[in-house]
């Protein structure tokens, strides 16, 4: 049993406006991560997700789709590493007070999660990073030869 006092706000409450946060939905990395079975809470088909997207890529693209966004330091129950990396909640307005959508491209969740799914790759910080791999793979696997096995 919880204490009277915690339980209000633990509770769904009707006299909340669907402009309150407490109203947004909530999505988190895992939700969209290629890495993630179904089982360790990725939603969506691993064909259209991302790998291993943070909060700050998932904000990005929803702000710059004129979104109204909140970021929470919260982690997901199904995370097993605690890291910062991992850490991260979105909160998402997704419709007016009236209950009609905000935006109409974006009337459910699911099509946010699309959405971030196919405009997370495009970013420039995801397509500096593909570049930048590149070249650092290529010299480190000439330097394994050598001398041989060193000293002992």
């Amino acid at each position: 049993m919880q204490s009277s006092s915690a339980a209000p706000i633990l509770q769904w409450s009707p006299d909340k406006k669907h402009t309150d946060p407490e109203r947004w939905i909530c999505i988190y990395p895992a939700y969209i991560n290629s890495k993630k079975t179904l089982a360790q809470g990725r939603r969506i088909a691993k064909e259209k997700c991302v790998e291993n997207p943070t909060h700050q890529e998932m904000r990005d693209v929803l702000v710059a789709a004129s979104l109204k966004v909140g970021v929470e330091n919260k982690l997901y129950s199904r995370e097993r590493s605690k890291e910062l990396l991992y850490r991260g909640r979105i909160r998402v307005q997704l419709k007016n007070n009236d209950g009609t959508p905000i935006n109409k491209d974006f009337p459910s969740r699911e099509s946010v999660m699309m959405h971030l799914c196919e405009m997370i790759p495009k970013l420039k910080t995801r397509q500096n990073k593909s570049l930048g791999d590149q070249p650092q793979t290529n010299p480190s696997g000439g330097k394994g030869k050598g001398k041989g096995k060193g000293r002992r």
